[in-house]
């Protein structure tokens, strides 16, 4: 009885660890994602938040928010409009 028990605990704990990797590797947060830029016609790489989408009374998932960082623009700050956010 104490081996299906243990059997059991072992169990348990690895699917919450699961989850809580899968929550750390996909939940909101600063992420690298691979964008369409509308303004210079080609692809780029940026860092954007992400958190959860406002609606009503559901849970829509996660939306990107702001860009902290964008591989167009290495080594100035960002200044743009964001446009390749309604892109995402």
């Amino acid at each position: 009885m104490t081996s299906s028990v243990l059997l059991a605990l072992i169990v348990v704990l690895a699917v919450w660890a699961l989850a809580a990797y899968l929550v750390w590797q996909w939940g909101p947060g600063v992420r690298e994602r691979s964008v369409w830029c509308p303004v210079y016609k080609k692809r780029a790489t940026v860092l954007v938040q992400l958190r959860e989408a406002l609606f009503v009374n559901s849970y829509a998932g996660l939306g990107a928010v702001d860009i902290k960082q964008c591989s167009l623009f290495k080594f100035t700050p960002l200044k743009c409009h964001k446009q390749c956010l309604q892109r995402m």
